[in-house]
């Protein structure tokens, strides 16, 4: 391994890992849940729904289409005086997360109001017809139904949100991607960045391997 691989530090190598997991994990986890939040408001308030409201739906899905279609390089950029006033740095780890969650939860919010549309109307009008309460139909129906399609979106976002880290360590978030780019790139240590690529891929691989058998755990079809 020490001659494929002269120019590794093995244990900078893994306290990157630990911070590319660490970043990613608490992005997914706040992703998902404000993912769902946008995703609910952007199908309770469309036409003919619940909380049918042209004008809340028209401002959340404006806010929801100018952040998922912002580059995610540039986002990092624009909320630097946000990340500096909520995490006080630019630097390390925790800095990412503001960019991340932002960044994500619109695309993964398009992903949940797109599973929630595929429901079969007849079952929510069928629980709205024996008086079952919003919170109820959104706990009892709309969540239970659209679990499969939640669980595939959240894994697209989520090895998403590793390439995004990659990115965010490019300007000092740490990481594999600050690895890659400063003790590989920058130094020409074409092997350092190699192996970074390798363990971004063994994690995308992994994620999508969890993500594919919780789907196919939840979906009945």
């Amino acid at each position: 391994m020490a001659e494929l691989f002269p120019n590794v530090n093995w244990e900078s190598m893994i306290e990157a890992t630990k911070e590319t997991l660490y970043m990613t994990a608490i992005s997914v986890a706040v992703t998902f849940v404000l993912g769902i939040i946008l995703g609910l408001l952007l199908f309770l308030t469309a036409k003919g729904n619940i909380w049918e409201n042209n004008f809340v739906n028209k401002i959340i899905g404006g806010f929801v289409n100018i952040f998922r279609s912002i580059p995610f390089i540039i986002l990092i950029v624009l909320l630097i005086p946000f990340t500096k006033f909520i995490v006080g740095t630019m630097i390390g780890e925790n800095a990412a997360l503001p960019a991340l969650v932002i960044g994500a939860a619109p695309f993964y919010a398009r992903m949940v109001e797109i599973g929630l549309r595929e429901i079969d109307k007849g079952v929510i009008e069928a629980a709205k017809s024996m008086g079952a309460k919003t919170s109820t139909i959104i706990w009892k129906v709309l969540l239970p139904e659209s679990m499969p399609a939640l669980v595939s979106g959240i894994t697209v976002t989520a090895i998403a949100l590793v390439g995004y880290t990659a990115m965010a360590g490019v300007i000092g978030a740490g990481g594999l991607g600050n690895l890659a780019y400063l003790e590989g790139f920058q130094r020409g240590r074409n092997d350092v960045t190699f192996m970074a690529t390798i363990v971004i891929l063994i994690i995308v691989f992994i994620i999508q391997f969890i993500g594919d058998y919780v789907t196919s755990k939840l979906d009945k079809r």
